[in-house]
């Protein structure tokens, strides 16, 4: 009977530690924070998240929304936020300030920042851009075309331009900054065909700046860095599964544009869905995660010589390798 006893509260036990309570109660809680609205261009995250792949990595994560109004780099700063996405340049810029952030993923290997033109204008080559009047984004977005310019000892009219095309579409300048993924395909969208249009890919012109990176800070990477490897893990899970399944990925992302408020077209998300996977997908179709040094101390350098960091950081201490292979 007692022998009986100690059987049952053992399967008992068993039976508890399995339940989901328990389960949930073993699950390490983050927060993550992308650094733009809930666009195609984090699908993979979303995906992770809806599809229970971070629990499944013992994760319960939240994700918030970034945006010109919430910084992923503040949330990182803040703490409110324990990953965040940044581009490789602002977070050169970031550790060169003193803030300790840890790229522990990059995501893009190459950069999706353009300059578009229209052929009618007479822009065919690098060379005629001499003189025309070319739109700019702030800060980090101008170092590259910088470097663009005097590679071909150009002298251009810079033009402040805002996260709209529509001084391009309107001939208010000669040349505008696009992304790939979103602002090339506004430009489609308003009636132009891609024959009518000329495009300075930075990446196909020696100067290209890896983008989009997974962050964290050096104390929190320190205290669990595996917690750091399972997000890691999960987000790359995430976008390889949103990839396979991109119907259900853009029906989670209009959910949460939609829920957000924020206007947006199936057509244009799909655009933008399909960029990425061009971007971050290797040509054996997986993600190799891996900041290579040179790529790293091109950025960084470019950086330094535009007066926009003192000092460069050591890459040793800025990237971290948390997936053994570089893929996934």
């Amino acid at each position: 009977m007692v022998l009986r006893r100690l059987v049952l509260a053992a399967l008992l036990a068993v039976f508890l530690g399995q339940s989901p309570e328990n389960a949930d109660a073993q699950l390490k809680q983050a927060v993550f924070i992308p650094q733009w609205v809930p666009q195609a261009q984090f699908a993979g995250y979303y995906f992770a998240l809806e599809k229970g792949i971070y629990r499944k990595h013992g994760i319960d994560l939240e994700i918030l929304s970034g945006g010109p109004h919430n910084s992923s780099l503040d949330r990182l700063k803040d703490g409110k936020a324990d990953f965040a996405t940044l581009w490789l340049s602002t977070a050169i810029q970031a550790r060169a300030e003193g803030l300790n952030v840890v790229n522990i993923a990059q995501i893009l290997p190459r950069s999706a920042l353009m300059l578009v033109a229209k052929k009618s204008s007479g822009i065919l080559t690098p060379w005629d851009l001499n003189g025309k009047k070319v739109g700019l984004w702030p800060s980090v977005f101008q170092v590259q075309p910088k470097a663009f310019f005097k590679r071909y000892d150009l002298n251009v009219v810079i033009v402040p331009q805002s996260f709209s095309v529509n001084l391009f579409l309107r001939d208010g300048v000669d040349v505008a900054s696009a992304m790939w993924y979103n602002e090339y395909h506004t430009i489609l969208s308003a009636g132009y065909n891609p024959e009518e249009l000329t495009t300075f890919f930075f990446h196909e012109h020696g100067l290209n700046f890896p983008e989009e990176g997974i962050y964290v800070l050096e104390e929190r990477l320190k205290k669990d860095p595996e917690l750091c490897r399972a997000f890691v893990s999960a987000s790359l899970e995430g976008w390889i599964a949103a990839f396979a399944d991109p119907e259900e990925a853009l029906k989670m992302v209009m959910k949460n544009l939609k829920r957000e408020y924020i206007p947006a077209t199936r057509v244009h998300q799909r655009w933008m869905l399909e960029r990425m996977k061009d971007l971050i997908l290797t040509e054996r179709k997986t993600i190799d995660t891996k900041l290579l040094s040179k790529d790293y101390y091109r950025v960084a350098t470019s950086l330094h010589s535009s007066g926009l960091i003192e000092t460069v950081p050591e890459y040793a201490s800025f990237y971290k390798d948390l997936i053994a292979d570089g893929t996934r």
